[in-house]
């Protein structure tokens, strides 16, 4: 899953845009934003176990994501 972005609906029907990026010697750049808010939350990963799933890269920002 090289290079992907995708839009979903979190339960409370706000949407947030991820962005999952591979980078060189298994690392990988991950975002998350909301629908509407200039808040970006990015990650680079070191060794993150390339490839990853949407699921994976999802689960990494689910404490940003809630109860806001």
């Amino acid at each position: 899953m090289p290079d992907q972005e995708w839009i979903k609906t979190l339960e409370d029907g706000r949407k947030v845009k991820f962005i999952y990026q591979e980078l060189p010697e298994d690392g990988a750049f991950i975002t998350a934003q909301l629908a509407g808010n200039e808040v970006v939350y990015s990650v680079v990963l070191t060794k993150a176990g390339n490839p990853l799933g949407r699921e994976d890269v999802e689960s990494h920002f689910k404490g940003e994501l809630s109860g806001k």
